[in-house]
């Protein structure tokens, strides 16, 4: 059953980039504001079981692209979806990907914490710091930017754990 479920969500997000699913309505470079004014309720309840649901605007289409298609094999986990459920969040995530100049790149691995854009940004933060209990890793947007729920990850709002 599992194949069959990766099988049919990669011919379905085969289908939505044939069907040339734009991403020209993401959010405007420069903006530390990334979320949608409208959250998908299934983006968020299936992302947010295990993590931040991230603003889709802090990755590139090509990167939501792989990470839809490869669920089974989520960092880690299984995180398998029915072929309507990825559709359905695809419709809503792809639309937003980011387009502006610092999310073009796509990050080794598509992982957030690998772009160049989040390095730079985080640069001085010590190692010490994403190993703390209080944190944990540097995925853990919330532990430090404590707007990041909102999508606002503006540095007024950024409260280092101990």
């Amino acid at each position: 059953m599992l194949g069959t479920r990766r099988t049919l969500s990669t011919l379905i997000l085969g289908l939505f980039v044939a069907l040339g699913i734009d991403a020209g309505t993401a959010v405007a470079g420069g903006s530390k504001d990334f979320q949608p004014s409208v959250m998908s309720e299934k983006y968020r309840s299936e992302c947010s079981s295990c993590h931040l649901a991230y603003p889709p605007a802090l990755l590139p289409l090509a990167s939501w692209r792989r990470v839809l298609g490869s669920l089974d094999k989520h960092y880690g986990v299984d995180a398998s979806l029915e072929p309507a459920e990825v559709l359905e969040i695809s419709k809503w995530l792809e639309p937003l990907a980011g387009t502006y100049k610092k999310v073009r790149e796509e990050p080794q691995d598509d992982r957030i914490t690998k772009a160049a854009w989040f390095v730079r940004e985080h640069r001085k933060i010590e190692a010490e710091v994403w190993l703390r209990s209080s944190v944990k890793s540097a995925a853990n947007c919330a532990a430090c930017h404590t707007t990041a729920e909102q999508g606002n990850y503006n540095d007024d709002f950024v409260r280092i754990p101990k």
